[in-house]
Parts: C-alpha cells; sequence; structure tokens
C-alpha cells in the first residue's frame, strides 16, 4: 500500500518526536510504503523534518497555506489557522495529493499528522512536472548559434547517461555512442551532407529551391563535438523479449535513446542537431563502422547563444505543427472530437492568404510515369494495393468517402505547412472516393489560405 504522510509542525520540532507520531500513524494505518510527506511551505527545511523524510525514504512535498486551506477536512482548527492561514496541515496536505484518508489528524505537542492511502501512484509535485513539460515544450533541433565553448566532461556524462537509460525491446540496449572530435573526420562527413544537400536542391521547384536556399541542415564543424548514434540489430541474441513479432523495436529502441540524449542536453544548456542530409552507408564508411551496426542518427552538440523560442522551420514558414485534435481518434480510427471537415471549413471563413507561393498540382488517380516527369505534380492513389516507393506518390487508401475527405482535407493542410501556396486539382480518376479527396483538398487550402483550382 502506498501511503502519504501529511505534517504540521511548530519550528525546532525534534526528529524523535515526530518520528514518534507518525510510526504510530502509521501502526493505525496498518503499515505501507510511505512515498510522499507534504507539509506547509516554509517548514521544508526544519532539520526534523527533512531527517523524518529521509529516514522513511520519502521524497518531501510543500503546498500552500491558499491550497490548504480549500482543502475540506474533517478535525479543522482555528488555532492552526491563526498560526498558519488554514484550519489544517496534516489532513489538507494529504487530502491536497488525491490519497484517501485513512488516519485524520493525530498530535503531539509540538506537531500534527495525518495518513491517506495514495490510489495510484503519484507524480510529481506541479514545480517539477513544469520543469518536465517545459524541457519537452522547448527541446528544439539547433543548426545555428553554436558558441566556442568545450562541454564539460560531467555533463556529457549526465547527457550520455540519460540516453543509456533509455527504454529498449528486451532490454537489449542496442545502440553505441560515438564521439567524434577530430577536424577531418568531420569535414568528410561535412562533405557527405554537402553533396546531398545540393542534390536534394536540385529536386526541388524553383521557388521552393529559393526558399531551400536560406535554411542551415547542419552545424557539424561548428560544435565541439558529433556523436554517431548506432543500432546493433542483433544484439541480445535469438531470444530478445518483445522483438520477435516486430523486428523494428530495435532501432525504435535507438530512437528513444537519441530523444532521452536530446531532452537531457537541452536541461544541461547544450544545443543538439540531427543532421540526416547523407547515406548513412557513405557516413558508415567514413567512421569505419563495423558491417553488423548501423547509424540511425548524427548528431552536433554544443553550447549555443540561445534556445529559440519557436523551431526554425516554424519561424522561417518552412512548416508547421499539425492540430492534436487531427491526431487524436477514439475507440477507432477516424472517430476524432472533432470533425476534420468542420475545422476546415470553419477556418476558411477567416483565413489569411498563405506566404508560400510554391505550386503543387494534385493528381487523384491515374498512372503516376505519366505524371511523375513534371516536379510540380503529386500523384494521390487511391487504391487497396500500396503503389511502389516514391516520393512523388501518396497512397491514401480510403475506405469511406467521409475518409476521402479528411485525408484530402490532411493533404493540403501537409502541402500549405511546407509553403504551398497554390493548389491545382486534377481528379483522373472517376469514384466516389476521388470526389471526396478532391472536396477535402478544396477545403484544406481555402482553410490555409492556399489558392486552390480544379
Amino acid at each position: 500500500m502506498n501511503l502519504v504522510v501529511g505534517v504540521g509542525l511548530r519550528s525546532g520540532t525534534s526528529y524523535r518526536e515526530l518520528r514518534d507520531l507518525v510510526d504510530a500513524a502509521l501502526a493505525e494505518a496498518g503499515g505501507g510504503v510511505v512515498r510522499t510527506v507534504i507539509t506547509v511551505e516554509g517548514r521544508e527545511t526544519e532539520p526534523g523534518l527533512q531527517r523524518l523524510v529521509a529516514s522513511l525514504h520519502a521524497g518531501l512535498r510543500t503546498a500552500s497555506a491558499e491550497d490548504l486551506k480549500h482543502q475540506t477536512v474533517p478535525t479543522p482548527s482555528d488555532r492552526v489557522e491563526h498560526l498558519t492561514s488554514t484550519p489544517s496541515v496534516a489532513e489538507a496536505a494529504v487530502l491536497l495529493t488525491g490519497a484517501e484518508l485513512l488516519v485524520p489528524k493525530r498530535k503531539s505537542p509540538n506537531a500534527t499528522t495525518a495518513v491517506g492511502r495514495l490510489r495510484a501512484a503519484p507524480g510529481y509535485p506541479p514545480t517539477e512536472r513544469d520543469v518536465v513539460h517545459r524541457v519537452l515544450a522547448e527541446r528544439r533541433d539547433v543548426r545555428r548559434g553554436f558558441v566556442n565553448q568545450p562541454i564539460a566532461d560531467d555533463v556529457l556524462t549526465r547527457v550520455l547517461e540519460s540516453a543509456h537509460r533509455a527504454p529498449s525491446v528486451g532490454l537489449s540496449q542496442p545502440w553505441d555512442f560515438l564521439l567524434i572530435r577530430d577536424i577531418a573526420t568531420r569535414r568528410k562527413v561535412h562533405d557527405l551532407a554537402i553533396a546531398q544537400r545540393d542534390a536534394f536542391a536540385a529536386s526541388l521547384p524553383d521557388d521552393r529551391r529559393q526558399a531551400f536556399d536560406g535554411l542551415k541542415i547542419e552545424a557539424i564543424l561548428d560544435t565541439p563535438l558529433n556523436i554517431a548514434v548506432t543500432c546493433d540489430p542483433g544484439r541480445g541474441g535469438r531470444h530478445v523479449l518483445g522483438r520477435h513479432a516486430d523486428p523494428r523495436t530495435t532501432w525504435f529502441s535507438a530512437a528513444i535513446a537519441i530523444q532521452n540524449l536530446w531532452l537531457a542536453a537541452r536541461a544541461e544548456g547544450l544545443g543538439v542537431g540531427w543532421v540526416s542530409f547523407f547515406e548513412p552507408g557513405e557516413v558508415a564508411a567514413v567512421l569505419d563502422l563495423p558491417a553488423h551496426i548501423e547509424l540511425v542518427g548524427y548528431l552536433c552538440v554544443g553550447h549555443v547563444e540561445e534556445f529559440a523560442a519557436a523551431p526554425e522551420l516554424v519561424r522561417t514558414g518552412w512548416a508547421a505543427r499539425r492540430p492534436l485534435a487531427w491526431a487524436v481518434h477514439h475507440e477507432q480510427w477516424g472517430r476524432r472530437s472533432s470533425s476534420i471537415e468542420d475545422d476546415a471549413v470553419n477556418a476558411g471563413k477567416n483565413a489569411v492568404r498563405a506566404v508560400g507561393w510554391q505550386r503543387v498540382r494534385v493528381v487523384v488517380g491515374g498512372d503516376p510515369s505519366e505524371y511523375l516527369e513534371e516536379l510540380d505534380a503529386l500523384v494521390v492513389q487511391l487504391g487497396p494495393d500500396r503503389p511502389a516507393a516514391d516520393f512523388g506518390v501518396l497512397w491514401r487508401p480510403a475506405r469511406t468517402p467521409v475518409e476521402a475527405v479528411e485525408l484530402g482535407v490532411e493533404v493540403a493542410r501537409d502541402l500549405a505547412m511546407q509553403g504551398v501556396g497554390q493548389l491545382v486539382v486534377q481528379v483522373v480518376e472517376e469514384s466516389e472516393l476521388a470526389d471526396g479527396l478532391a472536396r477535402g483538398l478544396r477545403a484544406g487550402a481555402l482553410a490555409c489560405g492556399v489558392d486552390w483550382s480544379g
């Protein structure tokens, strides 16, 4: 049984008095594991209380008198309210955690205590919880603004330890971290990234290429440290728990380790940029990786001048985030809390014209080979069979006309968020699904301020 102990105490209350009082209350509760001791703000520095918390191997939380006084308690006290601005400390503190009160207030000459049972494992206190959510929100893929400052060994160790704590399928820990400081090695990797950058730029329509030219895609030579994160698909041998049904979990595990590293680095004030502009095998050759080891991520790590308020791709207008409501389905696919089409229609009433100037021609159905020579063409296939992989072909096997409309809205929005300002729709296939997708494309385009024709 997980327990929480509320404590009210006068300044100078001894550890022995607190321990005897709490032990009696715990015995009355029937025993259990004390997870949290909570008291009113201002008493957390009391030596007796700190020793009590340490002896119980528990966490210490505090609550403001304002929060405590809003709890309805069985034994309020006018005297306690006069002294602390709340009619209860011990009982109110227990109830504030969401625990069920097992033992109401028990008194000693200088202290009070109460014991509650936690219905579920407790979360972090609000201030600590906010820090966790803050580091998630403020993580950035950094490519600019690195400063010439070495990374302290203890900082780097903490970051790598956090990465190494990542969950992995069957606790196989398939990752390794190759630390690269040598400038000659980094120049070779940099050359590979630049070659791929140029190849990607050449594949873009003219207007999109101009926008791309202003983006920085790597900081390989700008940081004191590069980290290659690798994966050993066979680590753990034949019987890794959980891997047999889905071998991809091995690579997922390595990716989670990168996320852990990224978040820990942000907390330490380190910027991280993930470089993906190269073919992994070419980088593996430069790094002389063993044949059985695969490269998952190549990271540029270092101190930065600042962390931007928003991701660079958002700030430059290159892309934007998808609404959470569109990503959450209830019980079955497509059952959302709001209709994607309705959201798009409502947004279209007050849409601001999109800033992008790229033109994309969306071809619904037809033979992709007839259109893919044109860089502005995007072919959408609705059939049940997956077409050959090609970034110029979107496979959207809609099952109903309603789902086709939703898919059309999402495609239009995705294109708008990638800088498209003009959408031309050409429906080659004659079907309800094709008509629904075209309707969704129109609604999505209008919602995002994109010019639409077709």
